[in-house]
């Protein structure tokens, strides 16, 4: 029987390693680059609070409301209670990185009304991703105690529910590209940041879409890595 494993060591670890590396690098670009350009005030002095408002309002949508949540770089789009939650970072700051962000927030808003599509797919394998990713191992180390066919059939099940969350952060990557494409239109078409500011807010947006990126890629690594070690397992 193949169990995949070589001592306390096997080479399939590297995938990990470099999926960890790009997450490591991805997460430290976005804080430099929005630390940068949390620098440079927006000509019109509002804050990323002000700024969502005057988004939401020129997207014609009533019903969201704008909070302040704690931390730094945590904010989000509830779909759930309709809240659009901006961090200590962005929801006071009148630096064009918080606008764009708050902005970028306020995409996601605009996604929901207009019940964008890869929006509501992701919506929906949430449930599943979740369950997948926590249960995918357990089943995968449960299959290894068993030297039959349903050893094997509880290792592939193991990997098949992981392959929902590596589905779920490949359908976040339209929806978070999509999401800055409509903050960037609407900060220029509400005159909210000018044309020399748009470029910065660009950067700022851009490095956060990596972050995405480079966790798709880390979550294909290490799906990539699971199918190596167990894909092939042949009962004697």
């Amino acid at each position: 029987m193949y169990y995949g494993y070589y001592g306390w060591f096997h080479p399939t670890y590297i995938l990990v390693v470099i999926g960890a590396v790009i997450c490591m690098i991805a997460s430290a670009r976005v804080k430099s680059t929005f630390n940068k350009y949390a620098k440079y005030k927006s000509q019109t002095n509002m804050t990323g609070a002000q700024a969502a408002e005057r988004v939401l309002a020129y997207a014609g949508i009533r019903d969201v409301r704008v909070c302040h949540v704690s931390g730094n770089l945590t904010d989000h789009y509830d779909p759930r209670n309709k809240t659009l939650n901006l961090s200590d970072s962005v929801y006071a700051s009148t630096s064009v990185a918080a606008v764009g962000v708050a902005a970028h927030e306020c995409g996601h808003a605009i996604q929901h009304q207009k019940e964008y599509a890869p929006l509501s797919i992701r919506s929906a394998i949430v449930p599943v991703a979740n369950f997948g990713s926590g249960i995918s191992w357990p089943l995968i180390v449960v299959g290894l105690l068993f030297n039959s066919h349903m050893g094997s059939f509880l290792i592939n099940l193991g990997i098949i529910c992981f392959s929902f969350a590596v589905l779920f952060q490949l359908v976040t990557l339209p929806v978070e590209f999509d999401a800055s494409r409509r903050a960037v239109r609407i900060l220029g078409d509400t005159g909210i940041l000018n044309s020399n500011e748009l470029p910065l807010t660009k950067k700022v947006l851009k490095a956060a879409a990596l972050t995405y990126v480079a966790g798709a890629a880390a979550a294909i690594l290490q799906l990539l890595r699971l199918v190596l070690l167990f894909g092939g397992r042949n009962d004697d």
